[in-house]
């Protein structure tokens, strides 16, 4: 049942909830970065290494008919971060899944998008969903498994490409988003069932009475500790949190992520070598990963990387978004959201070592460049950069290279810089620097980041504007390297003060309960309501947990 709009609703969301249903339902569920982050349990030992070996299924990693999912920047000491793309199916094509529930058959969406990123110390992570409903240009993909393929689309929805395999899905995240692709896991239905009972449950809070006649899910207002059933409706309710889109389900589903991160970091899961055991079987026996990834040694590996990473430096965060100007139930990616691309392709952590906000995370969450935001003012001691738009970079090449200056402001406007951008050939120079005037040095540090340029690169400028002085310490390239060809450490991104657009928190923060909508997202027997309203309508539906 679809919910319809009452006079409380309007915009994004009336627009949302009035398309039709899809097909299939999907499984949409966040609980699947939990795949990677609970991957420590595949180091159970060799007496379920064979039994664990034989659940995994894998594929190719990139699928796409031009190009590759990208390279990782190594840092100073030659180590490099870590990109999985975690991938949400709705496929019903097994017994066990169709058992759940919704129409069965072939096919299947990725329902659930996130990028995983850990960091190149292995310091921190940052997970970034990427909304199902996102439109944007699509890659051409040829699947070698099903022998299927698919043409370049200039307009679809980002989560169809899984049906042309994951390798697909890789393949258009990064082209969507220029942030390199490792890895993907490729998580179904029954896995999250299975992995919320071998932690002994997750506990999540809800604000209000909740009812959603889609996905089943009936909790009383307060905290609750959902287990199989009850944690897959939880995490794949769409009408019951926030507007009742599948914008307001991503937070709700960054909280269980968040939740079970602490479970399994603070319930002493990892040392009971019998749910150790049944936490793994069922995470691997839930798994299609890359050909890189399929072996148990290599997910070891990849589950001790995870396992480093405290919980308060465990980012969780919504790429931006806009409506589709074709279709408001949809969204297209935000200019704002570059500077979470960058963050993320710069390796730049969103947290601090104490576990706070990093100056990185303010601008990388922040809306500049979203029309569609509300202003808010910048601090008094941060810079505030403008859309990168309307930033015009004055390039003087000095590094002695023909063609130098043409390059890079091609590779600029390619980034979404200003068409106005110069090139001229400028004087000699040893060292490339980006000068600024006064009030621009949030548009310089913008630039420089964009160019992996160090922060030691943002200088006063004398001359008008911005203005990008290419030296002979870069002769190559559109990315910048230091002496060695080690990429140097980039500028951090500019400041800004908009936070809550991205719905950033971290996964150590259990305070916050679960926003139950107020609007009537809910349509039982013909009558809109609200899930609040629902909840009290049908004493007689059982409730998902005590």
């Amino acid at each position: 049942m679809t919910g319809i709009p009452g006079e409380q609703s309007g915009g994004r969301a009336q627009a949302r909830r009035s398309r039709p249903k899809p097909r299939r339902r999907g499984l949409r569920i966040l609980a699947y970065t939990s795949a990677g982050l609970v991957l420590v349990t595949a180091g159970a030992g060799a007496y379920v290494y064979q039994t664990l070996s034989g659940n995994i299924h894998h594929s190719a990693l990139f699928a796409g008919t031009s190009g590759d999912a990208g390279h990782e920047k190594p840092d100073a000491f030659g180590r490099t971060p870590l990109n999985i793309l975690v991938i949400g199916s709705d496929t019903r094509d097994n017994a066990a899944d169709c058992q759940i529930g919704g129409d069965c058959g072939s096919g299947a969406n990725a329902d659930v998008e996130m990028v995983l990123h850990v960091s190149a110390d292995r310091s921190n992570a940052t997970v970034m969903s990427i909304p199902r409903d996102t439109m944007t240009q699509l890659p051409g993909c040829n699947d070698e498994q099903n022998h299927t393929s698919m043409k370049p689309v200039s307009h679809g929805q980002i989560n169809s490409t899984l049906d042309y395999g994951p390798g697909c899905t890789v393949a258009a995240v990064h082209q969507l988003s220029g942030i390199p692709i490792d890895h993907f896991i490729t998580v179904d239905f029954t896995g999250v069932v299975k992995m919320s009972d071998a932690v002994g449950g997750v506990p999540v809070c809800v604000s209000d009475d909740v009812y959603d006649a889609n996905s089943h899910l009936k909790l009383k207002k307060g905290e609750h500790t959902l287990k199989g059933m009850s944690a897959l409706q939880f995490v794949r309710s769409r009408d019951a949190f926030g507007d009742g889109s599948d914008l307001g389900r991503t937070v709700t589903q960054h909280m269980f992520i968040g939740s079970l991160v602490r479970q399994l970091k603070s319930a002493g899961t990892l040392s009971n070598p019998a749910a150790v055991y049944s936490l793994a079987d069922a995470a691997t026996k839930a798994l299609t990963v890359d050909d890189a990834l399929s072996g148990i040694p290599q997910m070891v590996g990849l589950a001790d990387d995870l396992n480093k990473v405290p919980a308060d430096r465990i980012t969780f965060t919504t790429m931006q978004n806009v409506p589709d100007p074709r279709d408001a139930a949809k969204v297209v990616v935000s200019p704002a959201a570059r500077n979470l691309f960058n963050a993320i392709t710069n390796d730049q952590s969103l947290t601090t070592g104490s576990g706070d906000k990093s100056s990185a995370a303010a601008q990388a969450t922040s809306t500049a460049g979203d029309p569609a935001a509300p202003a808010t003012p910048p601090p008094a001691a941060k810079p505030s950069g403008a859309p990168i738009g309307e930033i015009a970079v004055h390039i003087e090449d000095g590094s002695k290279v023909t063609g130098r200056g043409v390059a890079i402001k091609s590779a600029l406007i390619a980034q979404g810089y200003s068409a106005r951008s110069t090139d001229v050939k400028g004087p000699a120079s040893d060292r490339t620097t980006v000068g600024y005037t006064a009030g621009r040095e949030g548009d310089a540090q913008e630039v420089a980041a964009s160019l992996g340029l160090p922060a030691t690169a943002v200088v006063p400028g004398a001359g008008s504007g911005i203005t990008l002085t290419i030296g002979t310490d870069w002769t190559t390239g559109t990315t910048f390297t230091a002496a060695g060809g080690a990429a140097a450490t980039p500028a951090p991104v500019n400041t800004q003060a908009a936070l809550s657009d991205a719905n950033s928190a971290t996964a150590d923060d259990g305070s916050k309960c679960a926003q139950v909508s107020h609007e009537y997202t809910e349509k039982i027997n013909g009558v809109g309501m609200t899930p609040i309203q629902a909840y009290a309508k049908f004493p007689n539906v059982p409730d998902s947990a005590s």
